[in-house]
């Protein structure tokens, strides 16, 4: 229950207060990140924010799906504050908790598979699929690693070799790390074999055998194949049922490790606690962060445990297995099944598609609407015929915002929509409502 109503708009947008603090922002700060928002946040309850100013926002964006259990959960809350009171940090990669071995027990349990696994506690999705990079090498002795076009695993100059969501990720950082072979993603929107599904008969993985491994690589030479359930920052993709069991197959049939980047779908954001479930894959590798510190930054790596068969000290940070981001993880976690979270994910995402379906109808720009859960995409386009894309999001998302409404786009031309799993109907019905009518303002001008 948030203590905030809303969407409620006092003052312009951005008001006087945020005004001035966004000033000093820009004398502060490197220019590395994209601000979306003339913003300036100030309290989180539940499914909304205040700003500095007094405005109040519903979150669609949930700190891009980091926050399944809501602004400020009171059981995090007090998980955290009860922590931090107690001991705040103690190297749990140099010295013993009690909290990160409770963590890893939790997350041995709720990964996928029922065999023996180990667990990397970390500060993030980068550092979590950095980690996965190395111990996938080290463990196979091979020296390739294979990656989707449009997949985001990070920042870092390993985990960076691995993406290929945008250019701007990439400009003047080269050279990479060697090795990476990229493919195609199941992407039956934009097909790039213009094929259609289900008579293309899964060509987007038969290619990487037929092609890429009689052409470019040896399937002996290549480690681990990095595929996330639903591409995030590629757009909210979502592959048809059965690609997940086919990259699976493959992998069994060359001795590649799979390893599933479940960093912004994992623990309940599409339905069930990991985006690979709705297929019954099993992993060999699970990346995590986001949702699993319900706010505070973590990351994990679970493996199974033949895989993490790395020497001590061959890999380590600082901040890993945190106490305090251990306790938010753990009370995140708890929440996240004792309120059935995943399964509100479920109601909610049916009844958002439901409605963003009748939009598709209703407004020719919605090229595509696709997701599972609450994590759900929305693709603009020109024209639907060519699928020229639509590339002035920032009209439709600051519109919006001017309403009440936190959105954040993912791709080149998709608005996602990833609210806090604890949203009900009736902000979820407002939520959309904004959403169609920043729509609707910018379909008419165009």
């Amino acid at each position: 229950m948030s203590k905030f109503k809303g969407p409620k708009i006092v003052t312009p947008i951005p008001g006087p207060k945020a005004l001035g603090i966004i000033e000093r922002h820009k004398k502060a700060f490197m220019t590395t990140t994209i601000v979306a928002y003339p913003m300036v946040g100030d309290e989180g309850s539940g499914v909304f924010v205040k700003d500095v100013d007094g405005n109040i926002f519903l979150d669609f964006a949930a700190g891009i799906a980091s926050l399944p259990t809501g602004h400020c959960h009171p059981k995090v809350v007090e998980a955290v504050k009860k922590q931090a009171e107690r001991l705040m940090h103690f190297a749990g990669n140099d010295f013993y908790n009690l909290w990160q071995v409770e963590l890893a027990e939790k997350l041995k349990e709720i990964t996928p598979g029922a065999f023996d696994k180990r667990v990397f506690l970390s500060n993030s999705g980068t550092e979590s699929c950095e980690a996965a990079l190395k111990l996938s090498r080290r463990h196979t002795k091979r020296p390739k690693l294979m990656s989707f076009i449009g997949a985001f695993h990070g920042r870092s100059m390993g985990s960076l070799s691995l993406t290929f969501s945008k250019p701007v990720h990439k400009r003047r950082y080269e050279p990479f790390m060697g090795g990476v072979l990229y493919t195609p993603y199941a992407y039956c929107y934009r097909c790039p074999f213009k094929l259609t599904f289900p008579d293309c008969d899964w060509w987007c993985v038969h290619f990487i055998e037929e092609e890429l491994f009689h052409h470019v690589c040896d399937p002996t030479e290549v480690a681990a194949l990095f595929v996330e359930p639903i591409q995030g920052e590629g757009g909210y993709v979502v592959p048809p049922l059965g690609y997940l069991e086919k990259l699976r197959e493959l992998c069994d049939k060359h001795g590649i490790l799979l390893v599933c980047d479940e960093v912004q779908s994992g623990l309940g954001r599409t339905g069930k606690m990991f985006a690979c479930e709705h297929e019954g894959v099993v992993p060999d590798i699970v990346c995590l962060a986001k949702a699993l510190g319900a706010g505070l930054s973590i990351g994990a790596t679970v493996a199974r445990a033949e895989v993490a068969d790395w020497e001590p000290g061959a890999h380590s940070n600082s901040f890993g297995g945190n106490p305090v981001m251990c306790a938010a993880s753990l009370a995140g976690i708890k929440v996240l099944v004792e309120e059935r979270l995943p399964e509100n994910a479920t109601k909610m995402g049916e009844y958002a598609l439901k409605r963003l379906e009748e939009m598709k109808d209703q407004h020719k720009i919605v090229g595509d609407v696709r997701g599972r859960g609450l994590m759900i995409g929305v693709e603009l386009v020109k024209d639907r015929e060519t699928k020229e894309r639509f590339l002035d999001l920032d009209d439709i998302l600051i519109r919006a915002h001017k309403r009440g409404l936190i959105l954040l786009p993912c791709g080149i031309n998709s608005v996602r929509v990833a609210p806090p799993l604890i949203i009900t109907r009736e902000q979820m019905e407002k939520g959309l409502d904004i959403l169609e009518q920043s729509i609707s303002a910018v379909e008419k001008r165009l």
